[in-house]
């Protein structure tokens, strides 16, 4: 392979005592791969929500200002008391970021595995992916087929393994159908084509009508938008004529998460053929995997007792379904790349356009249909 420069420009964010987070680009050492490790030149990593709470965490991104440091850029901003006491465990340590990311192998290992993957494009699991290259075990690259661009290949693991996890844990649990929110992100577009294609119902919450017209352009049945007067009822017809009884919430903060199980329950009901004051005996499970809402979850109790509210990782999931399981999802992944699986983004940009404030404060709005790529 080519010369390789003598420094890789990585990322790193820290969290001080005074009470101010660092974003900063530092020119470490190019690391070297041992025997069972690759080392990839990074040509592209998006910017998940995962990642913007270890980027930012709970600073408050509009206090941001900009300076250099040995010609790099470097953004300061102010963390709130109570930011400072749920990000103590970090303070004073400067963290690599970026879960996931797609590159060209440049050098490898000796182990047979790696030297199998030299000069190959691989998608890329496993941190500090903002960085202009990354050394890590071949175990942990997914090699993708030839001529993928690396814009395809940047989200293979977060979003699509998630999507698919759902529906290994709706069968797994024994429920026959979903509910999802913010169901326009690219991750619910990806719910949407792999319910299509597998004959689940699906349900899907979104907060607009833009948002609606999207999913309803790339086949989704069951669409809801959050801010209609007439939600609630829409929601339990809907649930009623899916029969689901699992949805999985992004939001995370605000009543959604027990508006699910409220209507949930209003759909068992429906079904009831006597009363029971203690509500129906069907089962109802709302996981909470993200938290585009920071506030509390309000849940008013209006569903019974034969429910569970929950949290949802994925890595701890993979590691519960097993080998057999996750590597049957990454052939799903790779297979259908350029189809189910494939991501948009609204703005590519450098690991230096990434440290203007500006540029910053759009990309830690996490709004819906904007997605950044970085291009190390």
């Amino acid at each position: 392979m080519t010369d390789l420069p003598a420094d890789n420009l990585t990322m790193l964010t820290l969290v001080k005592e005074a009470g101010e987070l660092e974003i900063s680009l530092v020119r470490q050492p190019m690391p070297q791969p041992r025997d069972h490790e690759v080392l990839v030149k990074v040509l592209a990593t998006p910017i998940n929500p995962s990642d913007l709470g270890l980027l930012v965490g709970a600073a408050d991104v509009r206090t941001a200002r900009a300076s250099t440091r040995d010609g790099l850029p470097v953004i300061v901003a102010d963390v709130p008391p109570a930011g400072m006491r749920a990000m103590a465990g970090r303070v004073g340590e400067a963290l690599p970021i970026g879960n996931e990311g797609c590159g060209v192998v440049v050098k490898a290992g000796a182990s047979p595995e790696a030297q199998a993957l030299l000069g190959k494009t691989v998608a890329l699991l496993g941190g500090a992916m903002y960085a202009q290259y990354r050394c890590l075990p071949a175990a942990m690259c997914m090699e993708l087929p030839a001529g993928v661009d690396p814009a395809d290949g940047a989200s293979c693991f977060v979003n699509p393994l998630t999507a698919l996890a759902f529906t290994e844990v709706m069968r797994r649990e024994g429920h026959t159908a979903l509910a999802h929110t913010a169901a326009a992100s690219n991750l619910g577009q990806m719910l949407v084509k792999i319910c299509a294609k597998d004959g689940i119902p699906l349900v899907n919450i979104v907060r607009s009508a833009e948002q609606a017209a999207l999913l309803k352009g790339i086949g989704a049945s069951h669409v809801l938008d959050s801010t209609s007067e007439t939600f609630m009822e829409d929601l339990t017809t809907a649930l009623t004529e899916t029969g689901a009884t699992l949805g999985f919430d992004a939001i995370g903060g605000g009543k959604l998460a027990g508006q699910l199980l409220a209507a949930m329950e209003a759909a068992a009901v429906r079904r009831m053929t006597t009363y029971s004051r203690y509500g129906s005996d069907t089962f109802k499970q709302v996981y909470i995997y993200g938290g585009l809402d920071l506030s509390p979850t309000t849940l008013t109790r209006s569903f019974g007792f034969s429910w569970s509210l929950s949290g949802f990782l994925l890595t701890p999931f993979l590691a519960k379904a097993g080998p057999e399981v996750v590597a049957r999802m990454r052939k799903r992944v790779v297979d259908e790349l350029t189809t189910t699986f494939k991501s948009h983004y609204s703005h590519q940009i450098s690991l230096e356009q990434a440290l203007d404030p500006t540029v910053l404060a759009a990309y830690n709005a996490k709004r819906t249909g904007e997605k950044y790529l970085i291009r190390p």
